[in-house]
């Protein structure tokens, strides 16, 4: 099945705003309902592909015939942009002025390595699309010539499974829950679980360095990879022959994250566990965001430490964010403070011992425990924020969400200096803004801080965003965080990540792109300035 062209996911999955959020948001911010509702598939008008004859026969023989191109226009739709709250306000309007040329659905890493010889050739970008989940512009490339849309779906197997070494190779292709399906068949689990899993792609997660629900016991996806391979125009790229390696600089770190500028995945080697035999999530509340972190700290640096922690600000948890599927509900979180949910998983021993212990540090921290109902709240409705994002649209708000991650001394000023960016520069542009927060992922020196904004559109939501987006950005490097902590550079974030690494780290990236891609085929503009 593909993803709603328009929109997050399954459409079946969508459902409208309850009556009182639509007043809440009335009275609140002033949201007002659209005058017309997005465009429909068949009224988009997209332009014939721009692909001459000899790059389209070209191109078929490097995927195996004509089936494997895509040259209609439902299917070029389909590949233009991502998911960011900008680019489905554009699609929903009918904007596809950087639709691709074409789709192409290669079915083996020599396939990819033709194809990107063949766009070099030809003059042609190409853009790698897993899941189509970038919320960053990381389908979005500031490409001056035709570009493809590189469809990995066909690359959807596990290819090797080591269970004494612990470690499965699985192809880029390979949505979150196939992959885990393979794996739990075997009695195996990677347990990365982000808000993305349903859609995005095992190469999508190496791409872009993603961070699943579940961090604080599996770790990040890059902590999880052990080997890559790697096609780029100039050839392959193996890595990763052993577990860790003094043998000079990882060249693994070179492709975690790097979001298809340097080459296309086509292979993954990564750490699997044995499937949980329990899983238990659970609710606790505490006076304020504040003493919420200090205790979050103190089980990430001391210990014992849940699978899953997380914690919602005092806005967030007055909304019923921490819960989705309760927003609007009788089950909705009452009363003041701040939720957190802890989550364990492993054996029954393991799980019952780490629990007790959290317990113990919790209440010293100043935590109340609130049973079980609302981690089991938050497991059932973990992927449905996207989908609620819809519905805001869909009522007339405007909603986007923005990341960032910083050592923990460094926290409380950066959650302060983001919430104000965003409050000032939407309040300025007449829309108010309701901003809320969370700590997602939680390290020994830090976190990160995953922030929503809700807001009336304006009368083009897209410019009015663009200010306080900027706002945002400068408001993390200013107060010591980082552009992004797992959703990614893409050509949104890039300007920030200039900035961030300097020049020195810039042209050290752009001597590699002009090595193995002196063409600049791969995703121009996305990650790195075009040169």
């Amino acid at each position: 099945m593909d993803m709603l062209w328009s929109g997050w996911g399954d459409p079946a999955k969508a459902a409208p705003l309850p009556g009182t959020v639509i007043g809440l948001l009335r009275d609140l911010l002033g949201v007002t309902p659209r005058e017309s509702g997005p465009a429909s598939l068949d009224a988009v008008e997209a332009p014939a592909s721009p692909l001459p004859d000899s790059a389209r026969e070209a191109l078929a023989a490097c995927v195996g015939g004509t089936a494997h191109v895509r040259l209609d226009a439902e299917s070029r739709i389909r590949h233009t942009r991502g998911k960011s709250t900008p680019d489905l306000l554009r699609i929903r309007a009918g904007e596809v002025d950087d639709i691709p040329a074409a789709v192409l659905l290669p079915g083996s890493h020599d396939e990819v390595l033709a194809v990107l010889r063949a766009c070099a050739e030809h003059g042609l970008c190409a853009v790698p699309f897993g899941g189509g989940t970038s919320v960053v512009g990381g389908l979005a490339p500031e490409a001056k010539r035709p570009f493809v849309a590189l469809d990995l779906r066909r690359l959807d197997g596990l290819l090797a499974l080591d269970e004494v070494s612990r470690t499965a190779t699985v192809q880029p292709g390979l949505r979150g829950p196939q992959c885990e399906a393979l794996l739990n068949d075997r009695g195996w689990t990677l347990g990365h679980f982000p808000q993305s899993f349903e859609w995005a792609t095992v190469g999508g997660f190496a791409a872009a360095r993603s961070s699943g629900q579940a961090s604080a016991g599996y770790g990040r996806f890059d902590e999880m990879v052990l080997g890559l391979t790697l096609a780029t125009p100039e050839g392959t790229l193996e890595t990763g022959r052993a577990p860790r390696s003094a043998a000079g600089p990882d060249l693994r770190q070179l492709v975690l994250g790097s979001e298809g500028a340097f080459g296309v995945i086509t292979a993954v080697t990564v750490r699997i566990r044995p499937l949980p035999q329990r899983r238990v999530y659970e609710g606790w509340r505490f006076a304020t965001f504040e003493a919420g972190a200090a205790a979050l700290r103190r089980l990430a640096q001391d210990g014992p430490r849940p699978t899953v922690l997380r914690l919602s600000d005092e806005t967030e948890t007055f909304i019923g964010l921490a819960q989705p599927d309760a927003i609007g509900s009788a089950e909705a979180p009452q009363g003041a403070g701040c939720m957190a949910i802890a989550g364990y998983e492993g054996t029954e021993e393991d799980t019952a011992t780490r629990r007790a212990a959290a317990r113990e540090v919790l209440l010293a921290c100043g935590g109340e425990f609130v049973g079980e109902e609302p981690g089991d709240r938050w497991e059932h409705g973990r992927y449905n924020a996207p989908y609620l994002r819809d519905a805001l649209l869909d009522a007339g708000a405007f909603a986007e969400t923005l990341e960032t991650a910083a050592f923990w001394s460094a926290l409380p000023g950066l959650y302060a200096a983001v919430r104000q960016a965003l409050t000032a520069t939407l309040t300025e542009a007449g829309t108010p803004p309701l901003v809320m927060c969370h700590i997602s992922h939680v390290y020994e020196n830090g976190a990160s801080l995953y922030f929503t904004v809700v807001s009336a559109q304006g009368d083009d939501p897209v410019a009015h965003w663009e200010p306080a987006k900027r706002a945002a950005c400068d408001a993390i490097l200013a107060a010591g965080g980082t552009i992004s902590h797992h959703h990614g550079v893409g050509t949104d974030h890039r300007d920030w990540y200039t900035a961030e690494i300097g020049p020195v780290g810039i042209r050290m990236l752009q001597a590699v792109k002009a090595e193995i891609d002196p063409a600049g085929v791969l995703s121009p503009g996305v990650l790195l300035p075009v040169r």
